[in-house]
């Protein structure tokens, strides 16, 4: 009887983690992200290997990351503007389908044997423009597909559970196709994998939310949007703290093909295997995060993830064990995935819906815009000092940022207290 209770239990805690495929919208959304997104990791890991099999330029590797990421400094704030004013999923089926070309192009590049670096690079603009418009739309664009706000932070969870399943079970399929196939299949296996995301989005019947009004040029708006997030403190804080972890912490996974290779001396199916740890510690903090029901616990959250996160990569950078290595890059990838998917929650709750666009780009900005800039510069740094000296330090001047963060605390956790006794 009592056995019959727990395991009734267990089922019921599961349902409730995943109770914004409630939503019919969502669900569609979710499992043709499912297939689209395990084909983009795939070829992630898959990019990363040609560029340092055909280059070894660690330096080459931080190019192509900020080639993939720099066009979001420029057009996500603009983007996040267009979020607060026009059909959100139609802009999304459109970057998926810009993807997924690019995929192909790839493909057909690598097969008739002409691939050259220069025409990575360009690909990775074009992908890092769909990129910079679909982040502010796909995050603005949750709360349209669930309908519901009480939804809205498991299906943030939810969301990044997605995007982490595929960090996890893509690199490992990955590595095993560049040993058996090459990097080429990878790109056509990408190229198809978008197919099911844009039939989700095709099938969805949603009103737009974004209906209201507007009178500003866009950077008027933008400038609005700007001032109302640095006017709030919670967000102001959120916001900088995240930029400091996008710059001179994210960009420790462009270095991850010379850790497999050169550090723990591995190949192609090492890296998926990092490249799957990552993505093991951030599924298990997506699970995590879409199990919390109160939002009244998140800045403590933030704060405990962000310290995971700095003492994962740290020792991470430090390590010249394999099973140590494997063992760090998950709480990295833990500590990262909590981080920011609990800070977009929180965001995405107290922000004022004609403002949702432009505040979630500047949130996707934060790790998408300025990340470009530390993977260059890091990668500058590395060929003098080594990459993992590198990566230590950036780990410490991360450490320094949560620390300011810490002191901080108190404030954010008055207005998340405030907001919930007035809703």
């Amino acid at each position: 009887m009592f056995r019959y209770i727990d395991i009734r239990s267990y089922f019921n805690r599961v349902g409730f983690a995943f109770r914004a495929l409630r939503s019919p919208n969502f669900r569609k959304f979710f499992y043709g992200q499912i297939v689209s997104l395990m084909g983009t990791y795939i070829q992630n890991l898959a990019l990363g290997w040609l560029i340092y099999r055909l280059t070894n330029s660690p330096f080459l590797l931080g190019v192509i990351g900020f080639a993939g990421q720099i066009p979001s400094l420029f057009l996500t704030p603009i983007a996040g503007v267009y979020a607060d004013r026009v059909n959100r999923r139609m802009v999304l089926i459109g970057s998926q389908t810009l993807s997924m070309v690019m995929a192909f192009t790839l493909a057909i590049l690598y097969l008739a044997d002409v691939i050259q670096i220069w025409q990575i690079v360009l690909v990775a603009v074009v992908n890092g423009i769909a990129l910079a418009f679909d982040t502010p739309f796909r995050h603005a664009f949750l709360l349209e597909m669930v309908g519901d706000r009480d939804l809205l932070q498991n299906a943030i969870a939810l969301n990044s559970t997605l995007i982490n399943s595929a960090r996890f079970i893509g690199p490992t399929i990955g590595g095993f196709i560049i040993a058996w196939l090459g990097e080429g299949w990878c790109f056509i296996i990408n190229g198809f994998s978008f197919m099911a995301v844009i039939a989700s989005l095709i099938s969805m019947r949603i009103k737009p939310m974004n209906t209201h009004h507007h009178h500003g040029s866009i950077l008027q708006e933008l400038a609005e949007g700007l001032i109302y997030s640095y006017r709030n403190k919670t967000i102001r804080y959120l916001l900088l703290l995240i930029s400091a972890i996008g710059l001179i912490g994210m960009p420790f996974q462009v270095f991850m093909p010379v850790f497999a290779r050169d550090i723990l001396h591995g190949d192609s199916q090492l890296l998926g295997f990092l490249t799957g740890s990552l993505g093991a510690g951030a599924l298990m903090g997506a699970f995590y995060l879409a199990s919390r029901k109160s939002i009244g616990s998140l800045p403590k959250i933030i704060l405990f993830s962000s310290i995971v996160f700095v003492i994962g990569l740290l020792v991470f950078a430090l390590s010249t064990y394999t099973a140590l290595s494997l063992l760090m890059i998950f709480f990295t990838g833990f500590g990262m995935i909590v981080q920011f998917a609990a800070t977009n929650t929180l965001l995405q709750h107290i922000v004022d819906e004609d403002k949702r666009g432009r505040v979630v780009a500047l949130y996707g900005l934060s790790f998408m815009g300025i990340t470009p800039l530390g993977s260059l510069l890091l990668g500058s740094i590395s060929p003098t000092i080594g990459v993992q000296l590198t990566l230590a330090i950036a780990g410490l001047l991360c450490l320094s940022a949560v620390v300011l963060f810490g002191r901080k605390y108190g404030t954010i956790a008055q207005t998340v207290k405030r907001f919930e006794n007035s809703h």
